[in-house]
């Protein structure tokens, strides 16, 4: 008759393995918890000027809908907000294509919706005085065109447009105008949806669609966040904004990715504009 002896559990080496089993469970959930952990607050940058109220209305509704707390934070100039995503800082960014185009461009942000209302795209047209030739001023006068700083439909468009001569940096469209009702400039070169709203103000202009720059092909509105957020928290805030539509006075919003950006990326290589320099106004 055959026996078998039981095997002994609590050996010293049984219990080893069963300390050294437990550890490594251990481990391998701290791990997955690891993962899955995120901020439950984050920063939501919006472009200089911006209403604070409207900022705020936004984001209460975002929080209110991710269950996150989301706080704005309206940027002193763009240089501040390329800072801030440059150093992997979780935040969200409500901005256009320049802004959008130099955070792709250097890898840091990434683009989750963007806002249709009518005006989803835009370009730089030239605004001169009607008596003149816009095509001549182009090409006889590269260098006294101006621009707003730091814009798609601005400097980025000036500058392509005049083989990186024109010189005329400003703050915004409306200074950029001003400088050639003043004779500081011979043109500008502005956003088209901003000339159609203040062209009342400026009878003595017209405006040129100058060829191969003046298409709508630049984004705007879009909502991104940085690269570096956990994939949850970039879920939770797309689903977020698309039931907070009222807050930002859209019909509805449209899922984009970085090739939105192309044809602003490509304007600032055609104007010689380095989007890992230093940048904006």
């Amino acid at each position: 008759m055959s026996t078998f002896s039981k095997k002994n559990t609590n050996s010293p080496r049984s219990i080893s393995k069963k300390i050294k089993t437990s550890l490594l469970k251990g481990l391998t959930l701290l791990a997955l918890l690891a993962g899955n952990t995120f901020s439950q607050s984050l920063t939501m940058w919006f472009a200089p000027g911006a209403d604070g109220a409207k900022c705020k209305a936004i984001t209460d509704a975002i929080s209110s809908n991710s269950g996150l707390t989301v706080t704005p934070r309206i940027a002193v100039n763009y240089s501040e907000i390329y800072r801030t995503f440059s150093a992997k800082q979780e935040g969200i960014l409500y901005a256009g294509s320049f802004a959008g185009a130099t955070l792709t461009t250097r890898g840091v942000i990434t683009p989750l919706l963007q806002k249709i209302d009518g005006k989803e795209l835009y370009c730089g047209v030239l605004i001169y005085p009607k008596a003149e030739d816009p095509a001549k001023i182009l090409s006889s006068f590269p260098a006294d065109i101006s621009f707003a700083i730091g814009a798609s439909s601005g400097e980025s468009s000036a500058k392509a447009a005049t083989a990186q001569k024109a010189n005329i940096g400003v703050k915004d469209h409306m200074a950029a105008v001003n400088a050639v009702k003043a004779g500081k400039a011979k043109a500008a070169v502005v956003k088209n949806f901003w000339w159609d709203a203040n062209k009342d103000k400026f009878p003595e202009f017209a405006l040129y669609e100058i060829p191969g720059i003046s298409v709508n092909k630049n984004p705007d509105n879009i909502i991104m966040i940085s690269s570096s957020t956990n994939k949850a928290v970039q879920e939770k805030i797309t689903q977020a904004v698309l039931k907070s539509q009222a807050a930002f006075g859209a019909t509805k919003f449209s899922a984009v990715d970085a090739s939105a950006f192309q044809f602003s990326i490509e304007l600032m290589k055609k104007a010689g504009i380095d989007a890992n320099a230093e940048t904006g106004n």
